[in-house]
């Protein structure tokens, strides 16, 4: 504890910190929707297209983050016009993804020197978020979360019956694509934790093992963001006072979340939840 003390006085330590709030809520509450919508490959394409932009961006001179959030918009637009439907889109994002890559180590390899910055965005880079990092961080957390909360009641109703909600009017496509331009900001920020490789990480497990807890919408996401802190506030904690990777403790403690809820504290939550249902029945 008072290593962690000493450190918490350095401002490399209070941005991780702060960052790590930061893409743990913003995370979280996309995760719920991630998984309801069955979308977790879209989130592998589109973090491993925004390394294709932040290749390119590199390469050009330019800031890697905003690259990274730049492919992965486009990649978001993209799919979300050729697959629209979930029947089609993980055809569209497969054949997406593959050409993704390609571009990718395409950039790489006609860098000049030694691609650090956009590497290190394969494996993560927390403990090197600046202060203008921070407020970029924040800037997007802002949008995404005003652009989820005008949307959530009609996606919600998207989600849970699309063929229902397009009868009524509700513009199904459209919200499609608008969530997955929400996604793609969301995997721009997870990826400076757990890095590409491991986005799944925070963008899928919380919100899986929410579903495991409570099947109400608005409980289900109030658990995700809980999970979602968790993991990254304690991966970091534990990273600064082993130094392992903070990528290392976060998937863990991630992966620890999902089996307790699945296996331990979500059935017997569910059990409690049918007798009192039957009884209002």
């Amino acid at each position: 504890m008072d290593q962690l003390g000493a450190l918490l006085r350095y401002e490399f330590v209070q941005n991780a910190y702060a960052a790590g709030f930061v893409i743990a809520l913003v995370c979280g509450v996309v995760s719920r929707f991630v998984v309801a919508r069955d979308m977790s490959f879209g989130v592998h394409a589109l973090a491993e297209l925004g390394f294709t932009g932040a290749a390119a961006f590199v390469l050009v001179g330019l800031s890697p983050v905003l690259g990274l959030l730049t492919g992965s918009s486009v990649t978001a637009l993209f799919i979300g016009a050729l697959g629209a439907r979930a029947s089609g889109r993980d055809t569209v994002v497969g054949v997406t993804m593959a050409f993704g890559l390609g571009l990718g180590v395409l950039f790489i390899t006609l860098y000049p020197r030694y691609a650090t910055e956009a590497f290190a965005i394969l494996f993560g880079t927390i403990t090197g978020v600046s202060r203008g990092d921070l407020a970029l961080m924040v800037g997007i957390a802002i949008v995404t979360l005003v652009a989820l909360a005008l949307i959530y009641r009609p996606l919600s109703f998207a989600t849970v019956d699309p063929e229902v909600a397009e009868a009524r009017g509700v513009p199904v496509a459209a919200l499609g694509i608008v969530f997955l331009l929400v996604m793609a900001a969301a995997v721009a920020e997870a990826v400076q934790v757990v890095g590409v490789l491991l986005i799944l990480t925070l963008m899928i497990t919380p919100g899986a093992a929410a579903e495991r807890l409570t099947p109400r919408p608005g409980r289900a996401i109030a658990w995700s963001v809980g999970i979602a802190l968790l993991c990254t506030l304690g991966g970091i904690t534990l990273a600064l006072v082993t130094n392992v990777p903070v990528s290392v403790f976060v998937t863990a403690l991630s992966f620890a979340s999902y089996l307790v809820a699945r296996f331990a504290v979500g059935p017997r939550l569910r059990s409690d939840v049918r007798p009192s249902a039957t009884a209002g029945a």
